[in-house]
């Protein structure tokens, strides 16, 4: 792979980063949300019963932000092709 302005050759190291990035923090926030949403199920199960089904919603909305990142890193790797050439843009 050439040098240039437009292509330099460690523009697959930022795609790679951004893989990396997308997984890490998409995963960790999910972690995070379910441990918060879990905590918030524990309160309103010992003052409303009723209601702990409802509170189940926030963690199903926090796994799917983990896929949601696995879906983003895997478009963004399969966009990276050695046999192209990989931009900054």
């Amino acid at each position: 792979m050439g040098d240039s302005e437009v292509a330099p050759k460690f523009a697959p190291f930022f795609g790679m980063g951004g893989i990396a990035f997308a997984m890490i923090f998409g995963c960790a926030g999910a972690a995070y949300g379910t441990a918060k949403a879990g905590i918030g199920i524990a309160g309103v199960g010992t003052f409303r019963p009723d209601l702990i089904m409802k509170s189940l919603i926030p963690v199903v909305m926090a796994g799917i932000i983990a896929v949601y990142s696995l879906v983003i890193a895997v478009l963004i790797a399969g966009a990276m092709n050695p046999d192209k050439k990989y931009s900054l843009f």
